[in-house]
């Protein structure tokens, strides 16, 4: 699947990056109909040290998957917005077996 990692105003260094890669290309083991990805991250103007925002788009046949989460650092909001994916893969995919069966 091919990952696409947007930083937004800023530059990325490259481990973030391969975090990003690595995380994302697992959920290939959930579902494997994942065509891309696009992961964007932004840092916010809050008052607390809660200020990294990551959001996750995937494009699968016949749907698109999004989550956005934000949290103290990137890693831990791609963490947290790759389980909101995962549990929206899940429901995806029990969808389209109840429509085959």
């Amino acid at each position: 699947m091919k990952v696409t990692v947007h930083a937004i105003h800023f530059d990325a260094d490259k481990e973030l990056v391969n975090f990003i890669n690595e995380k994302v290309n697992k959920l290939e083991h959930f579902y494997d109909g994942l065509m891309s990805g696009e992961v964007f991250l932004r840092v916010e103007k809050a008052d607390d040290n809660q200020n990294k925002v990551a959001e996750i788009k995937l494009q699968s046949p016949g749907k698109e998957l999004f989550a956005k989460r934000q949290c103290k650092s990137f890693e831990e909001a791609v963490d947290t917005t790759l389980e909101a994916i995962k549990s929206q893969l899940k429901k995806h995919k029990e969808k389209q077996r109840s429509v085959l069966t």
